[in-house]
């Protein structure tokens, strides 16, 4: 049986007067003012302890300073999405009641979740990079290239809307969970999974980041990427800030975070790091990952049902992976 931590998470720094913003930043999840965090671009909220980056998303730049090799992430990705997207996949099947269910995926990337959720769902992509998407349409995915919701048409609507590993990417998330909400059809299912600041590698980042050691808190944060990471949840913040928008938690659960199969590739694919320095990484990433079941989790699963439809409220944790309330910091329904 894994362990259970019950952490509530540490202030990252001390809150003063002095430390809160001058320019009208609030917390998503709260509305709260946002403080001074562990960086000039990084933000938190002293209330519900959500995070925040004020860096600016640069897809199709081909100026960016870091340029991953897509191909090399995609293989280091691709066994870990893979036993997640399992997971994820036989539990919307079970909450989905629509008949023909049409599924909508926001940055579907190169296709996998749509490849792997075919057989069940009419599924549709939308991906804003411009020659991933292309390379993806043309292997026969339906794939709109652009953003949601812009990229669809005014009378689409879905059963099931996924963000795989998208929503911490997405600058003004009130908006786009509005859109959600609008085109979702009555009963309509919400999927999110994406990091956990309460996790054990984000909050060993934290930790040495306040010593002066950043590398691995701004490999977190996805720093100079095209698409970095622009908020940080842990799963009571998460529920609250979807709740606020007219949906109930059913279903909530850890992910696995890493695997040895491609992690190598994972570690290389933007060429930040010499071949020693990557080598090292890759030896203690691996060595962590037997241990990596009795930690907090690093990925969360987060699955709701659009709000003012015939069900019974109160979310379920799936206790084969872990009590995930326990680990991420959710309770059961709304709060």
């Amino acid at each position: 049986m894994s362990r259970v931590f019950y952490a509530k998470p540490e202030p990252l720094t001390d809150v003063t007067e002095e430390s809160i913003l001058q320019h009208p930043i609030e917390c998503q999840c709260c509305r709260q003012p946002l403080r001074s965090g562990l960086a000039d671009w990084h933000f938190y909220c002293p209330a519900c302890s959500y995070e925040a980056a004020s860096l600016t998303p640069s897809i199709n730049d081909e100026s960016n300073p870091v340029k991953p090799d897509e191909v090399e992430r995609e293989t280091g990705l691709r066994v870990v999405r893979q036993r997640n997207f399992v997971k994820i996949i036989e539990r919307v099947r079970q909450l989905c009641d629509a008949a023909s269910p049409r599924l909508l995926e926001v940055g579907c990337a190169h296709g996998l979740f749509l490849e792997m959720v075919a057989r069940d769902f009419d599924a549709v992509g939308i991906e804003p990079h411009r020659e991933v998407a292309r390379e993806t349409a043309a292997r026969g995915f339906a794939v709109r290239e652009g953003y949601f919701p812009s990229a669809l048409q005014a009378d689409d609507r879905f059963d099931v809307i996924v963000f795989n590993d998208v929503l911490e990417h997405i600058p003004d998330l009130p908006d786009v969970l509005r859109a959600c909400r609008d085109c979702l059809n009555d009963n309509g299912i919400l999927v999110i999974n994406l990091p956990d600041s309460s996790g054990i590698f984000y909050r060993l980042s934290r930790l040495l980041a306040r010593i002066g050691i950043r590398g691995m808190f701004e490999r977190m944060w996805q720093l100079n990427y095209p698409s970095p990471h622009l908020h940080y949840f842990n799963g009571r913040n998460l529920q609250q800030l979807i709740s606020a928008h007219s949906f109930d938690q059913l279903y909530c659960a850890r992910l696995d975070s890493l695997v040895a199969d491609g992690l190598f590739d994972r570690i290389a694919h933007t060429k930040e790091y010499s071949l020693p320095v990557a080598y090292l990484m890759y030896a203690a990433a691996r060595l962590s990952i037997p241990l990596l079941g009795m930690l907090p989790a690093d990925i969360q699963l987060q699955i709701f049902r659009k709000r003012g439809q015939a069900h019974t409220p109160g979310g379920v944790h799936d206790r084969s992976s872990g009590r995930a309330g326990d680990q991420t910091g959710i309770t059961p329904g709304p709060t």
